[in-house]
C-alpha cells in the first residue's frame, strides 16, 4: 500500500522550474495549493524562460531564484531558509540531438547536478545533529533510460533492465541510479518517476509538436527524421503533473512510477494531425489567416505540403511505450485528455500566446525579463 501523506503542510524547491514541465507543475500546484511555499531555482539556460512563470512572481509564497543545482551551497542555504521539506527535480538538459553533439553540458547537469542536489538534501534533512525530518526528494527522468521497443514488444514497466541509447539517456539513467543509491545507502526519502513524452504550453520550439505548429505559421518545412515512423507514447504535461502531484501525496518512499498517457503516435502521424487540425482552425476563422499570413492554409495551401523527410540522426530508437498500470494501481492515476483534446488546446495556447514564443525565436526573450524584472 501506499504511504500517507506524513507531512501535508509541503514546502517545495523546484528546480528548472522556469523549463517546460517544471514551469507547468509550478503552475498546476499552485493552482491546487493557492498558500503553498513554492521557490523555484533555475539557472535560465536557453530552454529556461521565467516568462513561463509570469503570474506567480505574486503569489506571498512563490520565489524564483537564479542559479545552478551544481552550487550546492545555494541549494543548502534555500532548504535551511526557506525550511523547504519537497524538492522537485525537473532541472535537465534534455534534448537529444543536442547530447549528440555536446555530451558534457548533459554529465554537467543531469549527473553531477543531480549529485549536488543530493547531497545538499542529505546534508540538510539527515545529517542535521537535531535528527532527520520527514521529507521528499523526488526525482523527474524519461522513458528513454529503458532504450528501444520493437513493434511487438511489451510497453516498459519499472522493472525493465535499462538500456540508454544516447548521451542524453545515459545521463538520465546515471541520475535515476543516484537517487536510487541515497534511498538505499543514506535513508533519504526519494521517488523516481519516468516519463513519457510531454507536449503542451510552454514547450520550447525545438521539440517536435511546437516546432510542427511554429514551422506551419511561418511558412517553414516540417523535417521528418527518417521514415517518420519512429512512435512516441505521449502525455498532455497537465496529466504528468497531475500524476507527480499524486506520487507526492500518496507514493510510496523508495518506488519509481511510470506515468504514461497509454497513446502511442508516430511522428509522421503527429505531424500529418496537426496540420490537419490547424487547417481546420484557420478554415474556421479568418482572424488567424489575417495574424498569420506566411502560413500555408493563408495561401490555400494544405499544410501538408511543408513535410520534408530528412536523414535520420544517429541512434535514433525506434519505439517507446510506457506501461502506466503501478500508478494506476496504486495511486489511482489516469490521463484526462485524450490526444485529440490536448493537440487542439496546445495548438490553440501556441496560435494564441505569440508574445511568448516570439521572443523566444528571435533570442529576445531574455530583453523582456530585464524590463520586468530588472
Amino acid at each position: 500500500m501506499p504511504n500517507t501523506d506524513i507531512f501535508p503542510e509541503k514546502r517545495l524547491l523546484v528546480t528548472g522550474g522556469a523549463g517546460f514541465i517544471g514551469a507547468n507543475f509550478c503552475h498546476y500546484w499552485l493552482q491546487q495549493h493557492p498558500r503553498a511555499t513554492l521557490v523555484v531555482l533555475d539557472a535560465l539556460t536557453y530552454a529556461g524562460n521565467r516568462h513561463s512563470l509570469a503570474g506567480l512572481e505574486a503569489r506571498p509564497g512563490f520565489r524564483f531564484v537564479q542559479g545552478d543545482i551544481n552550487d550546492e551551497a545555494l541549494v543548502v542555504r534555500l532548504l535551511r531558509d526557506h525550511r523547504l521539506n519537497v524538492v522537485v527535480h525537473f532541472a535537465a538538459e534534455s534534448h537529444v540531438d543536442r547530447s549528440i553533439h555536446d555530451p558534457d553540458a548533459f554529465i554537467r547537469s543531469n549527473i553531477l547536478g543531480t549529485h549536488s542536489l543530493l547531497r545538499a538534501a542529505k546534508t540538510v534533512w539527515l545529517d542535521d545533529p537535531q535528527g532527520s525530518v520527514p521529507h521528499r526528494f523526488h526525482h523527474i527522468s524519461t522513458d528513454e533510460v529503458y532504450g528501444s521497443l520493437s513493434p511487438g514488444d511489451a510497453p516498459f514497466r519499472e522493472d525493465t533492465p535499462y538500456a540508454p541509447n544516447s548521451p542524453y539517456a545515459a545521463s538520465k539513467a546515471g541520475s535515476d541510479h543516484l537517487v536510487r543509491a541515497y534511498h538505499h545507502t543514506y535513508g533519504l526519502q526519494t521517488t523516481t518517476s519516468n516519463c513519457s513524452n510531454n507536449y503542451g504550453p510552454f514547450h520550447f520550439p525545438e521539440k517536435l509538436i511546437p516546432l510542427v505548429i511554429l514551422n506551419i505559421l511561418h511558412g517553414k518545412t516540417l523535417p521528418i527524421y527518417g521514415d517518420g515512423r519512429q512512435i512516441r507514447d505521449w502525455l498532455y504535461v497537465e496529466d504528468h503533473c497531475r500524476g507527480i502531484a499524486q506520487i507526492l501525496e500518496r507514493g510510496t518512499v523508495g518506488e519509481s512510477y511510470n506515468i504514461g498517457g497509454c497513446n502511442e503516435w508516430s511522428n509522421l502521424d503527429i505531424v500529418e494531425l496537426i496540420c490537419a487540425e490547424i487547417d481546420a482552425i484557420f478554415a474556421q476563422d479568418g482572424a488567424w489567416l489575417r495574424r498569420y499570413p506566411q502560413a500555408a492554409p493563408a495561401h490555400g495551401r494544405p499544410s501538408a505540403e511543408l513535410i520534408q523527410h530528412v536523414r535520420d540522426r544517429p541512434g535514433h530508437d525506434r519505439r517507446y511505450a510506457i506501461d502506466a498500470s503501478k500508478i494506476r494501481k496504486e495511486l489511482g492515476f489516469a490521463p484526462q485528455y485524450t490526444f485529440a483534446e490536448g493537440i487542439r488546446q496546445t495548438i490553440r495556447w501556441y496560435l494564441e500566446h505569440r508574445e511568448w514564443w516570439q521572443p523566444v525565436l528571435d533570442g529576445s526573450y531574455r530583453d523582456w525579463i530585464a524590463r520586468h524584472y530588472g
